[in-house]
């Protein structure tokens, strides 16, 4: 072989390892799948890595995140930054996702919010209208808790 068909193979086979990593994992899922979030957003409109993040020091989001659970996406039309009221789409991932580190193994055992993220486009397939925020006490105690992590110097993961 040559150097150029090397790197093709190497590639075709980080692919399949990487493919095969989370199906093991279990990251993958059937959803469906939710974004929450304050963006009034349209019917084939794509969610792509490279904005600033709804959260924390709002710095260029790396990745695009979703949920499989319509809690979590409550979660972040609640919490994300604005003004606006919270909103939740239904969102097909484009390309593969992968656990939320920081929602899953890395701080949580598990997956139990059934979050993931991915740095190819969501889009967007539909909204959900019928949802029920989270009471003013939970929501505060969440902020809270938010205020706290920042104060730690605790920010999302984002690499």
């Amino acid at each position: 072989m040559n150097k150029k068909e090397d790197l093709i193979e190497m590639n075709n086979e980080e692919k399949t390892d990487l493919t095969t990593t989370l199906q093991s994992d279990r990251s993958l899922d059937s959803g469906p799948f939710y974004h929450g979030t304050k963006a009034d957003l349209k019917l084939g409109d794509l969610l792509e890595p490279g904005y600033s993040s709804n959260y924390g020091e709002q710095q260029k989001a790396n990745y695009v995140y979703l949920t499989a659970t319509l809690d979590a996406a409550i979660w972040g039309a609640e919490l994300a930054v604005g003004d606006e009221p919270g909103r939740i789409y239904r969102v097909e991932p484009i390309g593969t996702i992968e656990d939320d580190p920081n929602l899953t193994d890395k701080k949580f055992p598990g997956n139990p919010t059934r979050s993931y993220r991915t740095r190819q486009p969501l889009r967007v397939v539909g909204e959900v209208l019928d949802w029920e925020g989270h009471s003013p006490e939970e929501l505060q105690k969440m902020r809270d808790q938010l205020d706290e992590l920042k104060r730690l110097g605790i920010e999302a993961i984002n690499e």
